[in-house]
């Protein structure tokens, strides 16, 4: 039942099967992984452990080859060798379409759809993990709220261990605090925008289309979507600011969002003279 003045749209349940994780605890702690060996002990991995992929999905790596671990080299192919000075991150590990080399990742369908959710739990698990580790680096102590807290508690040993995450941390609430009063800047300067431009993904275009592999659907390839979106946005805005189609662009801002059916549509505000 729609509740009176909401649009319907807006109630409906989702029209795709979509895969989510949910991270309890620490967010930068390891997950607690336990083994069952032949034995009879138990021992716990990390997730970031060469043997994890495999053991968590048997079907992808049949023969229990190593899957992503935080020591793979990267590999440089204009020198044609591995960078000892550089490894690779889980957010590059097996996303990957190489036309000389095979990834049968891309072959799993819905499979694969959890294996990059469970990577992208790394990834964000690697990025917390860095930050508590170097929040000398990041300069926490110089950050307004801590220095507060210190200055009226006057007790140091009653805040606790805290963690600051920088603005750069991606939703994290300096980011999003950040990105406001960008926002905000805009109108107090600019006035309101001048158009309100939604731009969404078709999943029916041929660039995407022609990517995916025999018997595979668009929402099989998730990875396609978001490319060839991403590369939509900068022809958008390249025709909105370089080519000036409406005018000479002042500023603009935009916003990401993805709908019920998985795919991606994004929320533009631009600004012009005149």
């Amino acid at each position: 039942m729609v509740p009176q003045g909401q649009h319907r749209g807006r109630f409906n349940a989702p029209s795709q099967v979509k895969m989510a994780v949910v991270m309890i605890g620490e967010e930068y702690g390891n997950r607690d992984i336990i083994l069952s060996r032949k034995d009879e002990k138990l021992q716990r991995i990390s997730e970031t452990h060469r043997s994890y992929d495999s053991l968590e999905y048997p079907l992808i790596f049949l023969h229990g080859e190593d899957g992503y671990a935080i020591d793979i080299l990267s590999f440089n192919v204009n020198l044609n060798e591995y960078n000892s000075h550089k490894t690779v991150s889980s957010k590059h590990y097996g996303l990957m379409v190489r036309h000389h080399i095979y990834n049968n990742l891309h072959n799993y369908r819905k499979l694969i759809n959890k294996y990059w959710v469970d990577m992208y739990a790394k990834i964000e698990s690697e990025r917390l993990l860095f930050i508590r580790n170097n929040q000398s680096k990041l300069r926490a102590e110089d950050y307004i709220h801590l220095r507060n807290a210190i200055e009226n508690d006057g007790q140091v040993n009653d805040i606790g261990q805290l963690f600051i995450l920088p603005s750069s941390f991606t939703g994290g609430p300096r980011y999003m605090h950040e990105k406001t009063m960008d926002a905000m800047t805009y109108v107090r300067n600019f006035g309101t925008p001048n158009l309100f431009i939604t731009f969404t993904c078709n999943p029916n275009w041929m660039v995407i289309k022609r990517e995916l592999k025999h018997g595979q659907t668009t929402q099989d390839r998730h990875d396609i979507i978001a490319r060839v979106f991403h590369q939509k946005i900068k022809v958008l805005m390249n025709l909105i600011v370089k080519h000036r189609i409406f005018g000479e662009t002042q500023c603009y801002m935009y916003t990401v969002e993805w709908q019920k059916s998985g795919l991606p549509h994004v929320h533009l505000l631009p600004y012009w003279f005149g």
